[in-house]
């Protein structure tokens, strides 16, 4: 049989998308469409995993609100040799599919926590939806008795004081606003976090960017593209 025919046949057999060397298990629940397809052209999370990977040293302690389907944790647990990574999801359908993601990567050093950050403890709302990039901690507009489960808020100042993390990355879909100013960055060497200014607006953002300059660190420009922003305390 023709060597090209029998490699073809070997990838369709594969549980697995690749994307950026690491292996995602197929999944019709999360990885399906818009996010299939991104994986396997190494799209997926594109402009935050080149700004991660410009900022993110080995002997890190990296923090990462909003975990997704595990890519970034995977992506600097397995691309630098961390001392840990934290990874805190609200969605907690999500997190047996990153533990499987972490697992199939080989990633050890890595915590996962079904929780969000605040500025003190307590339990939220979140809304988990069949479209994974809709769940959110908030109904949507006309949304009638929407299906929702309670989830941890951890106090955010304490989560950093246990972790030690000196890189922080966020994708937390606008809530950085009022989180990024409750939370103590004064032990990060870097950060990179998604903007959503569509939804938080100039003070919004004005105030993600304050809150990083009141703690020492300054906007990072080759680390930085659109909404995606990078800080460093030193260049």
């Amino acid at each position: 049989m023709d060597g090209t025919v029998i490699e073809a046949k070997s990838k369709q057999r594969s549980p697995f998308i690749v994307s950026r060397g690491m292996k995602f298990p197929k999944d019709n629940q999360f990885i399906k469409g818009q996010i299939r397809g991104a994986l396997r052209k190494d799209l997926y999370e594109g402009k935050e995993s080149d700004a991660v990977m410009k900022v993110v040293r080995d002997d890190d302690v990296v923090i990462e609100l909003g975990a997704g389907i595990g890519y970034m944790s995977t992506l600097v647990a397995t691309k630098r040799k961390l001392k840990a990574v934290y990874a805190y999801e609200a969605n907690p359908n999500l997190i047996p599919y990153i533990h499987a993601v972490h697992a199939a990567n080989n990633v050890k050093n890595a915590h996962v926590h079904n929780a969000i950050l605040g500025a003190r403890k307590g339990t939220v709302d979140f809304y988990p939806r069949k479209n994974l990039l809709a769940s959110s901690l908030v109904p949507k507009e006309g949304e009638e008795a929407p299906y929702s489960v309670k989830v941890d808020v951890l106090n955010a100042k304490q989560v950093m004081k246990e972790t030690q993390a000196n890189v922080l990355i966020c994708d937390i879909e606008g809530a950085e606003a009022d989180l990024i100013p409750a939370m103590d960055l004064s032990g990060l060497r870097a950060a990179v976090i998604e903007l959503h200014p569509q939804w938080i607006g100039p003070d919004g953002v004005n105030a993600v960017f304050r809150a990083f300059m009141d703690a020492g660190l300054a906007y990072y420009a080759r680390g930085s593209t659109r909404k995606v922003v990078s800080f460093r305390r030193s260049w």
